[in-house]
């Protein structure tokens, strides 16, 4: 999965500069010296390469389904009142591992018509990049609202495209990570409204009886948790997060 994110990576960075386009990337040059010896120099390829590989994780947030996930799930949490409960690594795992999941068919297209044909050296590396950023464009345009899109053509002052294919990614990323932000704060504000209406029900009740010192949310809590778990709530919103991305 690793890889085939890096042939994405290579097609944002890398796109239209055809000195990148090489067959492989040599790991050590090996230099015979006058005397006999040999030395071992580490290319610039590889140097590129483990730059890359920092950016991943800016990566996996700016085209992917991470983001929508994650700021849902914290959300959840808040509107719940634990605090801690669960904790964000238990909460950063369940993101990594759904976002695989929702991501699964992308990443084996990708692998389809671009990795595996790169690995048989049917292809160089450019045309795997061209190739590998295919899925990822039409998985995003599907997630990115249209005013999103028409919002940075104006900033660039883009009025030359007209279709989809010609939106370049250095548009389409912002966009994508825009509609995302909108989405998942609408589905936050949908499961924040349930919890709203205990919180909102426990103070009436405890003012109604006169203990203005006792916080509702130890009250609430509990009650919250109760129905949470009797509406079997973590399947119903990994549920809707995954089909959110397909509908």
């Amino acid at each position: 999965m690793i890889k085939i994110v890096l042939l994405m990576l290579g097609s944002i960075l890398f796109y239209s500069q055809p000195s990148y386009a090489v067959q492989g990337i040599d790991a050590v040059k090996v230099v015979t010296n006058p005397d006999g010896g040999q030395t071992y120099t580490v290319t610039i390829q590889i140097l590129a390469l483990m730059t890359l590989l920092t950016l991943l994780p800016s990566l996996l947030l700016a085209i992917t389904s991470f983001t929508r996930i994650m700021i849902v799930l914290g959300l959840l949490r808040q509107a719940i009142g634990t605090a801690q409960a669960p904790s964000n690594q238990v909460l950063l795992g369940l993101t990594l591992f759904l976002t695989a999941f929702i991501m699964m068919p992308v990443f084996e297209k990708v692998n389809e018509v671009a990795f595996q044909p790169y690995m048989e050296e049917q292809i160089d590396a450019l045309q795997a990049i061209e190739k590998a950023s295919g899925p990822f464009r039409t998985f995003m345009m599907k997630q990115t609202r249209e005013e999103d899109l028409e919002l940075f053509m104006r900033i660039a002052d883009r009025d030359d495209i007209t279709s989809p294919d010609e939106v370049p990614f250095t548009m389409l990323v912002p966009a994508y990570m825009t509609s995302e932000l909108k989405t998942a704060f609408q589905i936050g504000f949908l499961i924040f409204l349930p919890f709203l209406v205990i919180d909102l029900v426990v103070a009436s009740v405890l003012m109604s009886m006169g203990m203005m010192m006792l916080s509702p949310m130890i009250i609430s809590l509990p009650f919250k948790i109760m129905l949470f778990v009797l509406a079997d709530g973590w399947a119903l919103v990994l549920e809707m997060l995954a089909a959110s991305f397909y509908v």
